[in-house]
């Protein structure tokens, strides 16, 4: 029977059938076309969470835009062409070097991003990676002061089965026995039904405010929202909150443990501090 006749004796069933595989045939390449737009959704918005360059790297990585050695890093650069210095770090090594050339001026073991994931509900979403690629040091700090993402306060929130309340500049949370605490001259302060106020000091890693089961997250430009001594006695500022800085936990360097800085001892980054100019770059591989 020829093809004329299947569609003279059938014609109806026949048209439907192709008609049914067209549109299934569209319908597939919409969904692979919306599954594709999903994943890079997810990708832009792990960046924008997280807050750092290390995912926008990796995405680029996926699309064939960036390399991940070394030698890539450098053949960017003409820091070594030009006998400039600049600082490499290894990752997978936890080591640092400052060099000049092929020469190396400095050396010591670091401690750099965990790789770990951390969710807040409400408040977002963070990863704790070491940003790969190339970075310059934009600022010098001493005694640096650390004020504290949001995941900060959601992560002690976790380890001690807490909940999250924030405080805006102004308002006051009620502490259930008359008072409240509110803030008043960039201060963080509890206020006692009569009137009275007592300060309630900076911030202190793991002895945060707690109110009513709830870890009190304080305005920015308060005195709560700065701690000392976290960030140790020296920092190289890299931009997007990232930075090579001392530690109040030296233990840990030499280990993936860090929220994505690159931590060192305080008596080496004191000792690299003076060596380093700003515009350095800095390769993190």
């Amino acid at each position: 029977m020829g093809v004329s006749k299947i569609f003279s004796y059938g014609g109806k069933t026949v048209w439907m059938l192709i008609t049914g595989f067209v549109i299934a045939a569209i319908l597939s390449v919409m969904l692979l076309t919306r599954t594709a737009e999903l994943r890079y959704q997810r990708d832009v918005n792990r960046m924008v969470y997280n807050d750092n360059l290390g995912v926008l790297n990796e995405v680029k990585s996926k699309l064939g835009m960036s390399g991940d050695s070394l030698k890539a890093l450098l053949n960017e650069s003409p820091a070594e062409a030009a006998n400039l210095p600049y600082i490499v770090v290894s990752m997978a090594d936890h080591r640092l070097w400052y060099k000049q050339g092929k020469e190396i001026l400095f050396e010591a073991r670091v401690a750099t991003g965990s790789g770990k994931e951390l969710v807040g509900g409400a408040s977002g979403q963070w990863r704790f990676e070491t940003p790969r690629g190339r970075l310059t040091v934009k600022a010098k700090d001493e005694d640096p002061a650390w004020v504290p993402p949001d995941w900060h306060y959601v992560e002690q929130a976790h380890k001690k089965g807490l909940g999250i309340i924030h405080l805006d500049a102004g308002e006051a949370i009620p502490t259930g026995d008359g008072g409240v605490v509110t803030t008043k001259n960039g201060e963080v302060v509890r206020r006692y039904g009569n009137g009275s106020t007592v300060s309630l000091g900076g911030g202190v890693e793991g002895k945060e405010i707690v109110v009513n089961g709830n870890i009190v997250v304080p305005p920015y430009g308060t005195t709560a929202r700065r701690y000392m001594g976290v960030l140790g006695t020296r920092r190289l500022e890299l931009g997007d909150g990232y930075g090579i800085h001392g530690t109040d936990h030296p233990e840990t360097i030499g280990q993936s443990v860090s929220h994505g800085c690159v931590r060192m001892r305080n008596e080496d980054i004191e000792r690299l501090y003076p060596m380093v100019s700003i515009g350095t770059p800095v390769y993190i591989y």
